[in-house]
């Protein structure tokens, strides 16, 4: 199977919603006739309901993986794809109001099918980075696949335009995971959907990089008090300040949870977000002995000269260090190197990589031992200090490490109380071989 990325042109949004306020802005999702981006939009809906094979697609939190969510045959591709176990369940994206009313068994334009706990939530955050948990009707219009033998479903609405126009084309509520495969980092980047499933799906839209570069955050209001299951785009602190959402609590871990029943929203059970790299992640609170970001044993254990590494430099063993940084350790992070020199605009003859265009820079250097000989090389990549930015670069710099080859990739992590934070920490922690406290 070919897969083919294909960049969506044109520079207006190929859609709107009416020019209303409150829940009745959310009612309808107009496509603009002549639109640019209709010359691939067309052909991509076309796909997504004549065929099984998914599609993948720009969201303002990562790329999806979408197929109809009413056709199992569909469902099951997206399973297929991304290697996915069958007991997580997926997360229904819409186009608007009307469509969800149509999931929930309304037959008019009428709000009593959606849940008046949710109306708050709804009203401020959508479209957005944010999934509400509905009552699963009987019977359902859902592939049974979708919801993974649970009685409800988890739904959003996008707020990409490119996402909310291809919903409305295809006529059918898409379910869209994040277009990885199974435990690799979530996908910000067109690129970063075809180093996964390259001959695994036929199609790729290319909509730019992801804004928000987390998922979004998954809340259950059907419970009391109210939950959420999954940080992500929205935070705690934006969720309590909604009438009827000021006691929200945690229901969610930042370690993989397998063995246990089948989750309630995706992200709770099974290892997430990993590199192939081995990751060690330092906590906000770790005060490390160099000063710099990593201690003495770090450093020796990285920069050993280990008998079964597969690179040779001059005979000897050789090591390729990732460090990500955020708001406290310097360049090399502790590490011994030479001077480091950017290359984010040059390519990587001896793996054949080019940059991809991202926010942040990387620097790389000659990883050097305590007696001052070249071991290996370092890669280090600052993702600056503001939350939202950390956000939407971590996924892209773990990948880009990866694609560099790092054996170990050191993560300076950050404060997590109520914000994005929290969602950024518990990627991180997920991905994480070890963590240091």
């Amino acid at each position: 199977m070919e897969t083919r990325v294909v960049r969506v042109p044109g520079e207006g949004p190929p859609g709107c919603f009416a020019d209303t306020k409150g829940l009745a802005k959310l009612e309808q999702w107009r496509v603009q006739p002549g639109a640019e981006a209709l010359k691939v939009l067309e052909p991509a809906a076309k796909h997504l309901r004549t065929r099984d094979t998914p599609v993948a697609f720009p969201t303002e939190t990562v790329y999806g993986l979408g197929a109809d969510a009413t056709r199992s045959a569909s469902v099951r591709g997206i399973y297929a794809a991304k290697g996915r176990p069958l007991d997580n369940p997926l997360i229904i994206h819409i186009a608007d109001l009307a469509m969800l009313r149509s999931l929930l068994g309304g037959d008019d334009a009428g709000e009593d099918v959606i849940p008046a706990k949710y109306r708050p939530l709804i009203e401020r955050f959508w479209p957005g980075p944010l999934t509400i948990l509905l009552p699963n009707p009987e019977p359902s219009p859902l592939a049974p696949e979708v919801t993974a033998g649970l009685k409800t479903f988890g739904v959003r609405m996008p707020s990409s335009p490119l996402a909310l126009t291809l919903i409305k084309l295809a006529g059918v509520p898409l379910a869209a995971p994040s277009a990885n495969a199974s435990t690799r980092p979530s996908p910000t980047m067109a690129q970063h959907v075809k180093d996964d499933l390259d001959g695994r799906i036929e199609l790729v839209l290319d909509g730019g990089a992801s804004q928000v570069g987390v998922e979004s955050t998954v809340v259950d209001g059907l419970c009391d008090p109210p939950v959420v299951l999954r940080p992500g785009g929205v935070s705690m602190e934006e969720i309590r300040s909604c009438p009827g959402w000021n006691n929200v609590s945690k229901a969610y871990k930042d370690v993989t949870e397998e063995g246990k029943a089948a989750p309630r929203a995706p992200g709770m059970k099974y290892k997430h977000y990993s590199p192939r790299a081995k990751v060690v992640l330092y906590e906000s609170s770790y005060r490390p002995g160099s000063g710099d970001g990593v201690v003495a044993t770090d450093i020796d254990m990285a920069c050993a000269a280990t008998k079964d590494s597969t690179r040779q430099t001059n005979g000897c063993a050789s090591r390729r260090i990732g460090v990500i940084r955020t708001r406290n350790w310097k360049p090399a992070a502790g590490f011994h190197s030479d001077e480091l020199r950017s290359i984010s605009r040059q390519s990587d003859g001896q793996n054949g990589i080019q940059r991809l265009e991202t926010s942040y820079d990387i620097l790389q250097g000659d990883l050097k031992s305590r007696h001052g000989s070249v071991i290996g090389q370092i890669f280090d990549i600052a993702l600056g200090t503001d939350t939202r930015v950390i956000a939407q670069g971590l996924f892209s710099a773990l990948r880009e490490l990866d694609r560099r080859g790092a054996d170990t990739i050191f993560v300076e992590g950050i404060d997590d109380e109520l914000d994005i934070a929290a969602a950024v920490m518990n990627r991180l922690r997920k991905a994480a071989s070890e963590v240091r406290t």
